[in-house]
């Protein structure tokens, strides 16, 4: 996945330690070496392993990709569907909600195995399970890919019902014991929208591709390996979720050991149609504090048996005009969570009312007011297919902190329906009655950090798109860590072979 890092110094073989012309190995004393290829090709995996994870305490960064971007390969422009709130679209007289691929959703590239396998998955705050599909599947949607043989993984193991990793599983889904003598932990895990993923909870070596070109791996990760998963809105072209939430599950708590501690920041790509490649920028542990001019911070709430991010709202601005989140003037703690993996914002409907009729006052008349409805809610949409004035709406945290998001947040571009929509449901089937969530529009173009220590979450305003410009990409790497791991065994026989030629 990721290009040969240089974990030896050129030239320079420590099996074998003899110098060789130019380079700056000291020793060149004989070294009999009777070589066993397998046992070496071992050994050479295993140094590898602890070389990629010896800097990682200092944290990390990657590199998020739209569903439709070109640097996917899994790219898909004639796909029509957006996980979890997306339908096909039918004429506008019953218009339903697309987003022309759903551009909205961000990938994640990572690798699982020994060798490696790819897979790019939806990078989601508001879940907390590691899943991608694995052989066999006869239940699942189609995927662009083949999917995850764990046969074919030296690294693989399934995980026993009597882990404890098996009773963390039931604080998102729930899990049972197999009726066969291996006695392992099986899990059912659903979406929001009724989506379904089952299957085997296990453990395997995670890699990633960091930002910073120096590839990233991290041994026995609890994921779920999906023989049965299912559901309108999964698409070919994501091969799992990558859950980010705060349960002890997710990749954040999983990796917090290892990082420098139990945060992350991302700094997410504004939907923009044009502009399909920009790439967001993810963070994890020590290094992705969110701090400097500028930075605002509310309290993050716990609630009982969720894993979601939790804030306090007490209202938006639209323009000079305060609405309240609830009518009564009364704030419930937690009344919205932050969610990656879901574009729009939905809110409880009498609040979305209230907003709504507050955006059309402040709009230019001359534009139609379109309702777009779907199973999900409805949405307040424009006909227009040139930038649209719209006013600036204020997000009012508990604690004081205020965001002010430019329409650019808040409405998103539907080019087949020449329309502009606001990027703000009503709906009641968020994860509570009267609680509402904040989708990744309204969170794009801030650096937003969340430390799970202590339990904030803080947002400053900066342009993504250059911070993800000026981040270094990663190089072109191999399709496994096998290519990695080859040559350096060559590099030990050609060393080996050396010896012999000198001192025969």
């Amino acid at each position: 996945m990721w290009p040969p890092s240089n974990f030896l110094k050129k030239n320079c073989h420590p099996l074998s330690k003899i110098r060789i012309k130019g380079t700056p190995c000291v020793t060149s004393e004989f070294l009999a070496i009777n070589i066993n290829p397998s046992t070496l090709f071992n050994h050479i995996h295993s140094s590898a392993i602890e070389a990629r994870n010896s800097d990682v305490n200092g944290g990390f960064s990657v590199k998020l990709i739209r569903r439709n971007s070109l640097n996917s390969p899994l790219n898909n422009h004639n796909y029509k569907i957006s996980r979890r709130l997306m339908e096909e679209s039918t004429p506008q007289s019953e218009l339903k909600r697309d987003k022309e691929g759903g551009e909205g959703a961000q990938l994640m590239k990572l690798s699982l195995g020994t060798p490696s396998y790819e897979i790019y998955a939806v990078a989601d705050t508001g879940s907390t399970l590691l899943w991608t599909q694995c052989e066999p599947c006869p239940t699942c949607y189609k995927q662009k890919n083949p999917k995850f043989d764990p046969k074919k993984s030296s690294s693989y193991a399934t995980l026993p019902c009597t882990a404890h990793e098996c009773s963390y599983a039931n604080d998102t889904g729930y899990t049972s014991c197999s009726n066969d003598d291996q006695k392992v932990c099986n899990y059912n895990y659903t979406y929001m929208d009724d989506s379904i993923t089952q299957g085997v909870m296990s453990k395997e070596t995670i890699a990633f591709g960091s930002s910073s070109g120096k590839p990233v791996s991290f041994k026995d990760v609890v994921f779920g390996c999906g023989h049965n998963n299912t559901g309108e809105t999964f698409a070919e072209n994501e091969m799992g979720i990558v859950g980010l939430g705060a349960g002890n599950l997710s990749i954040i708590s999983q990796l917090a050991p290892h990082v420098g501690g139990k945060k992350f920041s991302h700094c997410l790509v504004p939907f923009n149609p044009d502009h399909p490649n920009d790439a967001s920028i993810m963070s994890f542990g020590k290094g992705s504090e969110v701090s400097g001019e500028g930075v605002v911070s509310t309290p993050l709430i716990t609630k009982a048996d969720k894993n979601q991010y939790f804030v306090t709202v007490e209202g938006f601005s639209v323009g000079e005009q305060f609405v309240p989140f609830n009518s009564s003037g009364s704030v419930s703690k937690g009344n919205m969570y932050l969610d990656s993996g879901t574009q729009v914002t939905m809110l409880p409907q009498d609040f979305y009312g209230r907003l709504v009729e507050q955006v059309k006052k402040v709009m230019n008349s001359s534009l139609k007011p379109v309702e777009v409805h779907d199973e999900s809610g409805t949405v307040l949409c424009y006909n227009t297919t040139e930038n649209l004035k719209a006013p600036l709406l204020t997000v009012h945290f508990d604690g004081g902190a205020k965001l002010q998001l430019s329409p650019a947040q808040t409405f998103y571009q539907n080019k087949q329906y020449k329309l502009h929509c606001f990027g703000t449901l009503n709906a009641s089937d968020t994860i509570d009655e009267g609680v509402g969530l904040y989708g990744s529009y309204a969170q794009s173009n801030f650096l937003i950090g969340f430390d799970l220590e202590k339990m904030l979450v803080s947002f400053k305003a900066v342009d993504c798109r250059k911070t993800s410009s000026t981040s270094p990409s990663p190089s072109p790497s191999p399709n496994s860590a096998f290519g990695i791991h080859f040559s350096y065994f060559f590099n030990y026989v050609f060393s080996f072979i050396l010896i012999v030629i000198l001192y025969l």
